[in-house]
């Protein structure tokens, strides 16, 4: 019988790890936590390590403060400190992201002190960028690999350090934070206060994670799916999460169906218009999804600057406007085409009524994906957040309204 080495006993307890951290990425915070609960502490500890640090806050939180202290308590000091300053910055913030920033050094020391310090340092920790401060934690300048390795071992740190050392501070958004990185690809970033005190690292790549995140949840948002909801998420937490916003778009749809019901006469009179109705209400719709689209990305980017409003909700009115006339030319010959051929006296008219409401429609629509967002953000929600059922709200209700409305003056 085979006897198992300690290499063994490794790689059985890597591969459990790497199953384990993979079975937490597929549940949101609070499943993810009852999925610890059985778990030895150090284990639970070495999973979350590996994950996006502002997750494992999210799961931290989730977790019965005893359960939390035992497996905290299997962290090194410094982690166990750094994961308390990241529970003080919100949610979708660089602070929420935060390392611990291990390879921090002083100016008088030299390179060969900083390169004995690091052969312990790198036994526990990855460690891209050693960082230079003062005695107050003051950043003062950044050491690269390539410094320690070329220069004089007598050199002093201050001497050969990279100085005016760009920064994050820890409470920028995420979103903020993955423009400004766009345009220097640095691995690490230093988090420092007003202060310019060193409070941790936030690694490239764990910001592009995070707003990547961000971004893929938009479009499950804007129909009223939650952040919260995976793949593996329980039917009846599905259910919960998406059936309250299938009751609001509900209200939203008898709101539309009312403004037809006002018009009743109208249809009864001129039922080619029902006909009609689904053409305008499509063409809208898709015109203001282009226009949510557009300002969602703004937004996401951080390209809307505080005054660009106005502008934008112009610009895309005028665009609703420019794409609604050919549109309503084509829908107003189909309309006249197909009212002649049903020998109405009013073909002419009712061809011009379908022009006008794809006008109008259109360019309201345009506006409204627009101003949806931007409201949203404005009173400080997420402006993804249902706002694809506002907007489809909007949309019907202008475009059968318009068509309705303009066939009841015109019509006769």
């Amino acid at each position: 019988m085979r006897h198992q080495t300690p290499t063994d006993a490794q790689g059985e307890s890597a591969d459990l790890r790497r199953k384990l951290v993979g079975e937490l990425k597929a549940h949101p915070p609070n499943e993810a936590a009852a999925i610890l609960e059985s778990i030895p502490a150090a284990v639970a500890f070495e999973a979350l390590v590996e994950l996006n640090p502002s997750f494992t806050q999210d799961i931290l939180a989730e977790l019965p403060v005893g359960r939390r202290t035992q497996i905290v308590k299997c962290a090194a000091p410094q982690l166990a400190r750094q994961w308390d300053l990241n529970q003080k910055f919100d949610e979708g913030t660089i602070g929420r992201l935060m390392e611990p920033p291990y390879a921090v050094f002083r100016p008088g020391m030299t390179v060969e002190e900083a390169i004995e310090e690091l052969r312990s340092l790198i036994k526990t920790a990855f460690i891209t960028y050693g960082y230079v401060t003062d005695a107050d934690g003051t950043i003062l300048g950044l050491i690269t690999m390539g410094d320690l390795l070329f220069s004089e071992r007598s050199a002093r740190l201050g001497d050969i350090m990279l100085r005016d050392v760009f920064a994050f501070r820890p409470d920028m958004p995420v979103s903020e934070a993955m423009r400004l990185s766009l345009s220097r690809h640095y691995p690490v970033y230093p988090v420092c206060d007003d202060g310019k005190r060193l409070l941790g690292l936030v690694r490239g790549q764990t910001i592009f994670e995070a707003e990547a995140f961000e971004i893929t949840a938009q479009a499950g948002s804007m129909v009223g799916v939650e952040k919260e909801e995976r793949i593996s998420t329980p039917m009846l937490g599905s259910f919960k999460f998406r059936h309250p916003w299938l009751q609001l778009n509900l209200l939203t749809a008898f709101l539309a169906g009312a403004v037809v019901a006002l018009f009743q006469g109208t249809i009864d009179r001129l039922v080619i218009l029902a006909a009609f109705l689904p053409v305008l209400a499509g063409q809208s719709g898709n015109t203001g999804c282009q226009a949510l689209a557009v300002t969602l990305r703004g937004i996401t980017l951080g390209e809307i600057k505080p005054g660009d409003g106005r502008a934008l909700i112009a610009k895309e009115g005028v665009l609703g406007a420019l794409n609604g006339a050919p549109i309503g030319i084509i829908a107003g010959i189909a309309m006249f085409v197909t009212a002649t051929g049903q020998k109405s006296p009013h073909a002419l008219w009712l061809a011009v009524v379908v022009f006008l409401a794809m006008v109008g429609a259109c360019t309201i629509s345009g506006v409204s994906g627009a101003i949806v967002p931007l409201t949203l953000k404005r009173f400080g929600t997420d402006p993804a957040t249902a706002s694809s059922i506002f907007l489809t709200t909007a949309t019907d209700i202008v475009s059968m309204g318009m068509l309705l409305g303009l066939a009841t003056l015109l019509v006769h």
